[in-house]
């Protein structure tokens, strides 16, 4: 009859948890999939690291790690924004802002014992998975492309704080803005035409922050940019009119 084939109402929340369950995990195997870093896994071992995620949801202004902590997790962003940053004297220096699909917190799977930084959620609601380091690990034993994959990860990163403080060292602020820019453009635009869009969802002080400048020069160059005709600019957008020439 078709009433069998029903659930009573007493197997009804233990059913629905268990859907829930697996609509999670298999949001969390989809999501592994979109990542660069994470095609070089099997399909069985995705379903490995999936199983091994914890998924969270943070709020804005609520921290996700703090300094001196153990570096005993490596997080992927999944939706929002996060900011990276550090402490000095006191003063809150901005490293980096992050989007979906970044990797951070990782420098524990390279020897780093304790946190120097620290990360911020900036959105209402940032959606992060974490594993732990040792699983992480074990991972990247058992698959050498994704030992491989994850050093190149962490050297690119380098290499980018390295040319941030070279431009800190020997640019002015205009161009370091400029700078600013063209690697968003490049790392986070979309074509349309011969234009570039980014959405970046920044302020003119958060700019400031991560350009070491101040708010009113990154007004200022924005406006003399957007007089210049190189850019267009609406809210949290900015249209660069050329990225190969910018």
């Amino acid at each position: 009859m078709l009433v069998d084939k029903l659930y009573s109402f007493s197997d009804l929340p233990k059913n629905l948890k268990t859907i829930k369950n697996m609509t999670t995990a298999n949001s969390k195997l989809w999501y592994l999939e979109q990542i660069n870093l994470f095609k070089v896994l099997s399909d069985e071992e995705k379903v490995k690291m999936s199983a091994m995620l914890t998924e969270k949801t943070k709020t804005k202004k609520e921290y996700i790690f703090f300094p001196d902590e153990p570096s005993k997790q490596v997080f992927i962003l999944k939706s929002g924004r996060v900011k990276i940053g550090t402490f000095n004297e006191g003063k809150e220096i901005i490293k980096t802002i992050l989007y979906p699909g970044s990797i951070f917190g990782e420098l524990g799977l390279v020897g780093q014992d304790i946190r120097k930084d620290f990360a911020i959620a900036l959105d209402d609601e940032v959606v992060i998975c974490s594993i732990h380091t040792d699983d992480f690990l074990g991972m990247m034993r058992l698959n050498a492309r994704l030992n491989f994959e994850v050093t190149r990860h962490i050297g690119d990163r380098l290499l980018k704080m390295e040319r941030k403080l070279e431009s800190l060292v020997f640019k002015d602020a205009q161009s370091r803005i400029l700078d600013f820019i063209r690697e968003m453009g490049n790392e986070y635009g979309k074509p349309i035409g011969f234009e570039t869009l980014v959405e970046h969802d920044l302020t003119h002080q958060e700019i400031a922050q991560l350009t070491a400048t101040s708010r009113q020069t990154v007004t200022t160059v924005l406006n003399e940019l957007k007089n210049e005709n190189k850019i267009h600019l609406r809210r949290n957008k900015i249209l660069i009119r050329d990225l190969e020439n910018f």
